[in-house]
């Protein structure tokens, strides 16, 4: 991993809101509001529906510090439509269907599950600044506390 602060890789991505609405979004614009992006690897399994509940639940409290959160996987709109539906998440969820943010962020690495190895997403959180740099980042997240966690860095961050 490289050293922080170092500049937030650029992307555009479509993306759905807890109202049904899509979009595209683009890193750049965002800006100057800090962004929290996390990566996690498939809608309505039990991890991540917990982070991204997590997330939601603590999200009025982002919007108060004018930050922007986003939960990226490699599932389709239509997937992280269901997904929050189904789990009430008021986050918005970005689709990186064909993987090239998630390879630029360095989150597609080899896993192993059951002693068989396969490429997939290893939960990661980056907290970029308002001019696009990322100043913290958890590799490898465990859920619990995990949204409480990224929520005080930035309270910290000032």
């Amino acid at each position: 991993m490289s050293t922080l602060p170092r500049p937030a890789p650029e992307f555009t991505l479509p993306c759905i809101t807890a109202d049904g609405e899509s979009a595209e979004i683009t890193l750049s614009a965002l800006r100057p509001a800090p962004v929290v992006l996390f990566f996690y690897p498939r809608d309505n399994t039990s991890g991540c529906t917990k982070e991204s509940q997590a997330f939601s639940h603590l999200l009025p409290e982002f919007n108060a510090l004018g930050t922007k959160v986003f939960g990226i996987s490699k599932d389709s709109l239509k997937s992280h439509a269901r997904f929050i539906d189904k789990q009430e998440l008021t986050i918005p969820l970005l689709s990186d269907e064909n993987g090239t943010t998630c390879e630029d962020y360095g989150v597609w690495q080899e896993k192993k599950m059951y002693g068989k190895t396969h490429m997939g997403i290893v939960r990661s959180t980056f907290l970029i600044d308002a001019k696009g740099e990322i100043v913290k980042d958890w590799p490898k997240v465990k859920v619990d506390g995990h949204a409480e966690e990224v929520l005080a860095a930035l309270k910290d961050m000032g």
